[in-house]
């Protein structure tokens, strides 16, 4: 199987680190990274030079996955890349990461299902696309065994509506 190209979705404050293990398993082609600095200097351009950076690096994505630390579910931007993601036809997943360990902050709390956030005919997103809450034990290796697997899933998902 090709590796799929996707597009992190993340509060970056408080994952980056997490984050940064997820992009280390190498099963996929993901963005490139953003350094704090550059991420600053699209910031200063204000919401639509963040909705730009999004669009450029969101594109020819074929899946967004959503990393759900402690306080992702309340991120507006987090918010808008679910939204875009879904109106753009990309596949579409959650992963929580609460239980990876920061090196600087250990594991954190369990945050909110950000799919539940949004409806789809009357029912919830979260009904539809999945967040997967990976072995507690063992969540490094628990995502890179099956990572690959949740983004096929996801695609064929958001293939059928």
């Amino acid at each position: 199987m090709a590796k799929r190209q996707v597009f992190y979705s993340f509060h970056f404050d408080n994952d980056v680190m997490r984050v940064q293990q997820i992009r280390n398993i190498g099963a996929i082609e993901d963005n490139k990274p953003v350094s704090a600095n550059d991420w600053e200097k699209v910031k200063k351009g204000g919401d639509e030079a963040i909705k730009k950076w999004i669009a450029d690096n969101m594109d020819y994505r074929s899946c967004v996955v959503v990393l759900v630390g402690e306080e992702t579910a309340n991120r507006k931007w987090v918010k808008y890349e679910i939204k875009k993601a879904w109106g753009d036809r990309k596949g579409l997943l959650g992963i929580y990461i609460h239980n990876l360990k920061d090196p600087r902050t250990g594991k954190c709390n369990k945050g909110a299902n950000p799919f539940d956030q949004f409806t789809l005919d009357g029912n919830a997103l979260s009904s539809i696309v999945k967040c997967y809450n990976p072995d507690s034990n063992d969540a490094y290796n628990d995502i890179k065994k099956n990572l690959e697997d949740w983004i096929e899933e996801a695609i064929a998902i958001r293939n059928k509506y």
